[in-house]
């Protein structure tokens, strides 16, 4: 299928009904990108996430402690969030460091529609229709040396604007990181929208990563940096936590968090009373990723 333009994205009726159609085909979302990739992981053909998640609930419920820690700070505190001008630079174990605008994002990558579901380590879960392109594009833009091993990722720290960032809840500003193999996987996503529209503020604008086999938190908002290392580094919330959150948090409902169970997980749509599903391996994208832990003891590595 060709990559559809940001300028030609479509609009929130249309995904509601092509996911409609595709359900009555009987294929699961576990992991579909209606660009490139392909529609993969009937594990959800039977279950209800099959539709995604309104948008109203996408952008009203969600974890972004820079503007609070209540699930609707993010929304109620980030509406006057300055997005332009903004820059992010690749560095680190390259020959050539960037700088790009979003100008020059967006004019260079074509966004495609990535309806992946986001897993979160407090036990709920949302199918959501990002648009955007493949990490592993951004960062062929540069000639990464032999020497990079990791990628971390930096949120922008601005707590003028970022009210959140002015309590020590985290080591701000907020980092991330991957191992450059998890990186450069084509479902590693480099997020500009969703359901067809500009990227709001409390979901990430202008820029963010998502990293679909793992908890959510693994997934970069704002970012100014990144920067390719040699060594793996220290992310907010291992730093915080480091019983509580580990280096890869793929998601696994066999490694409980220290304070509750991962095995089930509540989907989001606008219902209190929906009921919990199993929670699947590797977010339901095993067939896809899970390659990349082959041998490890993913218990240890957690």
């Amino acid at each position: 299928m060709k990559k559809i333009k940001y300028s030609e994205i479509t609009p929130e009726i249309v995904y509601k009904k092509r996911r409609s159609f595709l359900k009555s085909l009987g294929y699961g979302l576990g992991s579909i990108s209606l660009g490139s990739f392909s529609m993969i992981n009937n594990s959800f053909a039977n279950t209800n996430l099959n539709e995604p998640t309104s948008y109203e609930d996408i952008t009203t419920y969600n974890n972004y402690y820079e503007f609070g820690t209540g699930k609707s700070d993010p929304y109620r505190k980030s509406q006057e969030f300055k997005t332009k001008p903004w820059t992010v630079r690749i560095e680190g174990e390259v020959e050539t460091p960037i700088d790009l605008s979003m100008e020059e994002i967006l004019s260079t990558f074509n966004s495609e529609e990535r309806i992946q579901r986001l897993r979160c380590v407090e036990g709920w879960s949302m199918i959501i229709p990002w648009m955007g392109f493949s990490l592993s594009e951004l960062l062929n833009k540069v000639k990464i040396k032999s020497a990079a091993k990791f990628v971390e990722f930096e949120t922008v720290y601005d707590p003028e604007q970022m009210i959140g960032q002015r309590r020590p809840v985290l080591n701000w500003p907020y980092t991330e990181g991957l191992r450059l193999d998890e990186a450069m996987h084509p479902l590693t996503t480099v997020v500009t929208g969703l359901y067809g529209k500009t990227l709001p503020n409390q979901n990430g604008a202008p820029l963010r990563i998502f990293v679909p086999w793992k908890y959510g938190f693994k997934s970069a908002k704002a970012i100014v940096k990144i920067k390719l290392t040699k060594n793996m580094p220290v992310s907010s919330w291992m730093d915080a936590s480091p019983r509580e959150y580990g280096f890869y948090s793929n998601v696994n409902p066999k490694v409980n968090h220290p304070r509750w169970s991962q095995a089930t997980e509540r989907p989001i749509n606008g219902d209190i009373f929906t009921p919990r599903i199993e929670t699947l391996m590797f977010n339901g994208y095993g067939d896809e990723v899970a390659q990349l832990y082959s041998g490890m003891d993913l218990k240890k590595y957690f």
